[in-house]
């Protein structure tokens, strides 16, 4: 008697994390999970097609590795931003104000605190 894989997988719900917020994407555990259940209920005379495999298995490769490219490119844009901020310390800039308007000043401290680094040029916090 064949097995309907459909019917017969299991529907995991996906993660929340602490904040509550569900997981916007698939994640390789998930895509291992559903190919599990794909060779577990594979009807014996029609067995997977392994190039079918070898190419998910190969698109999984891929993706996990751009999501980390993306994250290391992240990392290098901040890391850029935050030694761009210190290089302006001490040096005279020039920047447009909130009300559009382009004022000039020395840059004497930098703050990290934020996601965007801030230079305080003549007492006012200007960020990059």
């Amino acid at each position: 008697m064949p097995v309907d894989p459909v019917a017969s997988a299991t529907f995991a719900p996906p993660e929340a994390s602490a904040t509550g917020t569900r997981k916007q994407a698939m994640d390789s555990e998930v895509f291992m999970s559903l190919l599990v259940s794909q060779l577990r209920n594979q009807d014996p005379s029609a067995p997977m097609d392994t190039n079918q495999m070898i190419s998910q298995t190969t698109q999984l490769a891929m993706m996990e590795k751009i999501t980390q490219m993306t994250g290391i490119s992240e990392e290098n844009f901040h890391l850029q931003m935050r030694s761009s901020a210190a290089a302006l310390l001490g040096n005279e800039v020039s920047y447009t104000g909130t009300d559009g308007v382009e004022a000039r000043g020395t840059a004497t401290a930098v703050s990290y605190s934020g996601p965007v680094p801030t230079v305080t040029i003549d007492g006012k916090s200007i960020a990059l």
